[in-house]
């Protein structure tokens, strides 16, 4: 699997077999072909009538009454992030620790999504976590999504998490009580509890987005977002059996990572499948089997953090002995440099780096390319799925049944990228130009709306000190000390990429966020701290520090067809994750809690953190850069 990676070499020593310029261009034509002027705006939200798509078909919603008790930490979102914090939590001592989620049970994303087809990308003995903690081995390389949520549920159990929890319930309001010096938590079941600490870990793809399309309302058959799948409508499960599609004409609108899964599974039960792409994802050999029972049987206690780091440090350009893993994520690690953080080959100049990552990229998709010439049996429709732009301008896909599905009879790609997207809808039929399919259902594969969720985005109201709003402080843009922390807000932390650290296996970085958080509440239940809380100087220093070693990737993110990466070709900028990779920040918060763990614990009865005695120990720090 693994693509021509070049190094030391420049583009003038290559016979490449193929020309860079041509293949540039055919990247601008195939990008400009897609571009729409509305961008975001051409999705609409899962409100109103289409409310439906979000709500939870999995678990009956069930009365209760309002709460006003008080517990030490209320974790907001119990998905892996939430899950992890409380453990980490709960094994330095926690006893008062509260989940609340809107879903009706623990998972996360591995709650709401239960399409057909649904595994991880990443492999299971790296992305499910405490592994070796809860005495779990996955089944298969890459899990399904059904043995996911099971591990999420398991965590729960062996942490005692389920003891005091709050699901179907959306926290509305976060309000500081300097007096009492704790949050007030308002939601939208009635609830004014309390929280000495409270952890935001809502995620940033959680709520279904679906397409605008013009005439969507109007069509008479059955839909629903691949994120609340309807089971009750198709039959079978995750696994497939969907009798319910027999004799049904389907389409699915989206062809990204949940496309390339679910696509599959329909296209072996519907009578007629229809798939409306506009733009095509590259897709790698998966090469999914199988847990080996003797190599499970020969692991070594800690193997689990092994195999997570030597990933994460391949992933992000560092040097390592071997790859443990060895898939197509760590055969491609330079070309991930262009969207996801990590250290630079400073051996040549920029300019040199850039030509020689971009033709590497090129023999890559060229390989990715030639791959769907061989297994698709049309040439028109192997045409249509080949992807022309760089590697990581998607999220890059990797299936081992998803390109054969179009060979089937009973299968129909309709490129739509001409139109820009599917048409318009009708009671009967999508219409694309001036063709029209009758179809008895559609399925949207389109994915979620980004930063929506969270006291970052504002759907969640944060007011701090003094009744300042978190989105107020932050009106010239974020501030925080590492990610996880501002000042004005005291014992209020956020999970997430945001000035913090990225991979493509997140779960990595939630563990390691999860482990960071438990230190600090430690630390302060440990020496008294009334707050956790950043002065307006260290805030200050990792503000400078993330702007000094900031990489600005605006000039490949315009050159990308339009998707989720750069805001369907309105997003540029610099990363806001800590630009030398994850890495060196994880390095940089062990020395951080080592040596400058005092500067956010403070002690006193009032007022801010500058007019507190901080609280005193053996270490001395001089803050987070």
């Amino acid at each position: 699997m693994k693509g021509p990676i070049l190094t030391n070499t420049t583009t003038d020593d290559l016979d490449l077999g193929f020309d860079p310029d041509a293949l540039r261009e055919k990247y601008r034509q195939e990008r400009d072909r897609r571009i729409r002027p509305d961008g975001t705006a051409q999705y609409r939200r899962t409100h109103g009538e289409f409310g439906y798509c979000a709500k939870d078909p999995y678990t009956p919603w069930g009365e209760r009454a309002p709460r006003t008790d008080t517990v030490e930490v209320l974790v907001i979102g119990a998905g892996f992030g939430g899950l992890l914090t409380a453990a980490k939590l709960r094994d330095a001592g926690v006893a008062s620790v509260r989940l609340m989620d809107e879903a009706g049970d623990v998972g996360g994303t591995w709650y709401w999504n239960r399409y057909p087809g649904i595994h991880c990308d990443i492999e299971s003995y790296l992305y499910m976590p405490l592994l070796e903690e809860t005495g779990y081995m996955p089944q298969w390389r890459y899990a399904p999504g059904e043995e996911i949520r099971r591990h999420a549920v398991r965590i729960a159990e062996q942490y005692d998490l389920y003891r005091d929890t709050a699901f179907h319930t959306r926290a509305t309001e976060l309000r500081w009580d300097e007096e009492q010096a704790h949050w007030l938590v308002r939601t939208d079941r009635g609830d004014e509890m309390h929280a000495r600490y409270v952890v935001v870990s809502s995620g940033t793809l959680s709520q279904p987005k679906l397409p605008g399309i013009p005439g969507i309302e109007e069509f008479q058959g059955h839909t629903f977002h691949t994120s609340r799948w309807d089971y009750g409508y198709t039959g079978g499960d995750a696994e497939g059996g969907m009798t319910g599609l027999a004799d049904k004409r389907v389409a699915v609108v989206g062809t990204g990572a949940t496309g390339l899964q679910a696509i599959p599974e329909i296209a072996a039960d519907a009578a007629q499948l229809y798939v409306f792409q506009r733009t095509p994802s590259s897709v790698d050999v998966r090469d999914n089997r199988p847990t080996d029972p003797e190599w499970a049987a020969s692991l070594q206690p800690g193997w689990q953090r092994e195999l997570m780091e030597n990933f994460l440090a391949i992933l992000s350009g560092e040097e390592v002995e071997e790859d443990l893993v060895q898939d197509g994520w760590t055969a491609t690690p330079a070309l991930q440099r262009k969207m996801i953080t990590g250290r630079l080959d400073t051996s040549l100049d920029p300019a040199e780096r850039e030509r020689r990552d971009e033709i590497a990229d090129f023999a890559v998709m060229n390989r990715i390319r030639s791959r769907v010439g061989d297994v698709v049996e049309d040439p028109a429709t192997a045409e249509a799925l080949m992807p022309w732009y760089r590697y990581m301008c998607k999220r890059p896909g990797f299936s081992d049944l998803y390109l054969q599905a179009f060979n089937r009879d009973n299968v129909t790609l309709v490129d739509t990228a001409d139109h820009g997207g599917v048409t318009r809808m009708t009671q009967n039929a999508v219409v694309v130009g001036s063709d029209e399919y009758e179809v008895d259902c559609v399925i949207f594969a389109t994915g979620f709306e980004t930063g929506v969720s969270g006291v970052v985005s504002g759907t969640l109201p944060a007011h701090g000190r003094d009744g300042i709003a978190l989105l107020e402080a932050w009106s010239r843009g974020p501030r925080t000390l590492h990610g996880f922390t501002s000042h004005g807000f005291p014992n209020l932390f956020h999970l997430g990429s945001l000035q913090n650290a990225n991979s493509v296996n997140f779960v990595h970085i939630l563990t390691e966020q999860a482990q960071h958080i438990s230190a600090m509440v430690s630390a302060a239940r440990e020496r008294g701290a009334r707050y956790v809380e950043p002065t307006r100087e260290a805030e200050q220093r990792w503000c400078d520090t993330l702007q000094d070693v900031a990489v600005d990737n605006s000039e490949f993110l315009a050159e990308c067809t339009p998707g989720y990466y750069n805001g369907e070709g309105t997003r540029t900028g610099a990363s806001t994750s800590y630009a030398p990779g994850p890495v060196a920040f994880h390095q940089l918060l062990a020395d951080w809690r080592e040596d400058s763990m005092d500067e956010v614990l403070v002690i006193g009865t009032g007022g801010s953190p500058s007019d507190h005695e901080v609280a005193r120990s053996d270490f001395v720090g001089q803050g987070a850069a």
